[in-house]
């Protein structure tokens, strides 16, 4: 069975390893490099290109953890909902 307890110790701690994250400078010299050489140059399609490739890659983890948090929930509530009935 499902423990509110569990899941509000599991939230906050990946809360904490959200929140608590040391910032990072490192990125590829050659594509920053080649980014400003055609931004300067007036042609912004790669960097537009590289930009949306970011946001997939930051939308596609939360939008999977959101499905599965969905699912959890709808399977939850049928079975308290069988359990009563």
């Amino acid at each position: 069975m499902f423990k509110v307890k569990t899941f509000f110790r599991a939230f906050g701690v990946m809360l904490l390893v959200v929140l608590i994250q040391t910032e990072s400078y490192a990125q590829c010299a050659m594509c920053r490099t080649t980014l400003e050489n055609n931004v300067s140059n007036g042609d912004i399609g790669i960097a537009a290109g590289i930009n949306f490739g970011i946001l997939y890659l930051f939308a596609a983890p939360y939008l999977i953890i959101s499905l599965i948090a969905f699912f959890w929930y709808r399977t939850s509530k049928n079975a308290k909902r069988n359990e009563y009935a």
